[in-house]
């Protein structure tokens, strides 16, 4: 049985790089960071929980090969207890008659997740710690807390990547785009995400001292680490995919997204400009549109609402158009079904989503994976929070292969020419970091 006690961190930026190096002696971590959302970024505060979320130690892991929604399911309904894990993009051919055969050099698991020792959540200055009374006594925990507070951090910057490649050049990313407009002209899709690779080989990084100085450079309200093994998440994701509170399902896709201005008043003017804009508001509604439908699956009749539509909101390195769709879960309706019939979120696929996955993968180069899938955690009353894995860097210590990915929505007003650049904006921060700027 799982106890709990409180503890008062007066310095709670130090408390979460200590909790980040401490964590290095475990295979298995997942730690969530809001990076004081609710305080700094108008986003929504009200579904923003805790400043951070992390379990350490795996006790339990699940890691099917086939039957995975249901395999988790099971487990969950056999444990009743934390569990923190992702559901990686490809999961969509168990959803769907779909295939991937792209180029991996990734190889992570399709979906992971574990049931951790350790819980720590921390809320403004208050700490929470759950363990086991049957594995530890509460000096046990005292001293561990007072241990972390007196790490002395090793900043392990990161070695700097010196070469970065490209999957595909901007003439065949320009040319791909060209060919899914002429899809849209056809009418087999109105909307498709489309996403490049960039990659380093042979590639030495430190995961923490890189996640560190990717979120400095780019703090966002849904950033993570996760360790399994030899295999890493550093990410800085500005995007929720689904929350559920009590029977209260919340979806906040992004579409839409505008460079910072160089002072407040340019700022201002851009943000006018993307609340303005036709293209970014018709990507925006036809997400918000697949995403009431996916959620009309599970929902209490009449229950589907979209509580907020095209709200501009500002981060280190762009404004973002995002909109807020709630509902409310139907009786007898377990909750990981409600995952599984938004997944993957309709920002990352198109409209209609089956049609616009087909072509993702036809036109796509990488096997996407974990890259726009969703990490988060779940609690023993059934609630969970999962963010959209973008402005995410993802790396394999065993082949010392790195790759992240960035992409952006096509519809038929798209310009070849300025989705690029949108892409290479989207890249800016996690490129700074690995070329050490």
């Amino acid at each position: 049985m799982r106890k709990q006690l409180t503890f008062h961190i007066s310095n709670p930026c130090r408390f979460k790089e200590q909790l980040l190096f401490w964590s290095k002696k475990f295979q298995y971590v997942s730690i969530l960071d809001s990076h004081e959302a609710n305080q700094k970024i108008n986003s929504k505060a009200e579904y923003n929980t805790y400043e951070l979320v992390a379990g350490i130690d795996a006790l339990q892991i699940v890691e099917p090969i086939q039957k995975f929604f249901s395999e988790l399911t099971e487990a969950i309904k056999q444990v009743n207890d934390w569990w923190f894990g992702y559901f990686g993009y490809d999961l969509k051919n168990e959803i769907e008659e779909l295939q991937s055969e792209n180029q991996d050099n990734l190889e992570f698991p399709e979906m992971n997740f574990f049931r951790p020792r350790w819980i720590f959540l921390l809320d403004i200055d208050t700490l929470i710690v759950h363990y086991f009374e049957e594995e530890f006594k509460e000096e046990d925990i005292y001293d561990l807390i007072n241990m972390i507070q007196n790490l002395d951090v090793n900043d392990e910057t990161s070695v700097s990547v010196s070469e970065i490649n490209s999957r595909i050049t901007q003439e065949q990313y320009i040319e791909s785009v060209n060919q899914l407009k002429n899809h849209i002209r056809r009418g087999d899709i109105y909307e498709v995400n489309f996403c490049q690779e960039f990659y380093a080989e042979n590639c030495k990084i430190k995961p923490r001292g890189t996640y560190k100085k990717l979120t400095e450079v780019s703090p966002t309200p849904y950033s993570g680490f996760y360790q399994m093994g030899d295999q890493y998440l550093l990410s800085a994701s500005p995007e929720r995919f689904i929350k559920k509170v009590g029977n209260k399902i919340i979806s906040q896709p992004i579409k839409g997204t505008a460079k910072r201005g160089a002072d407040e008043l340019e700022d201002k003017k851009i943000k006018e400009n993307l609340f303005n804009d036709l293209k970014e508001r018709a990507e925006n509604i036809m997400i918000v549109d697949l995403v009431r439908n996916d959620l009309s699956r599970t929902a209490a009749k009449g229950s589907v609402i979209v509580e907020e539509l095209c709200g501009i909101y500002s981060f280190p390195q762009v404004h973002q158009m995002i909109s807020t769709v709630v509902s409310e879960l139907r009786k007898n309706v377990h909750f990981i079904e409600a995952i599984r019939q938004c997944f993957p979120m309709g920002s990352m696929t198109g409209a209609p989503k089956v049609r616009a996955m087909k072509l993702i993968e036809k036109y796509e180069s990488t096997k996407r994976g974990l890259f726009s899938g969703a990490v988060g955690y779940i609690t023993p009353e059934g609630d969970f929070d999962f963010n959209v894995v973008i402005r995410s860097i993802l790396y394999n210590a065993r082949n010392y292969y790195l790759s992240f990915m960035v992409g952006g929505a096509i519809t038929m007003q798209a310009e070849a020419e300025k989705e690029y650049e949108e892409c290479l904006l989207k890249a800016k921060a996690i490129m700074r970091v690995l070329k050490n700027e």
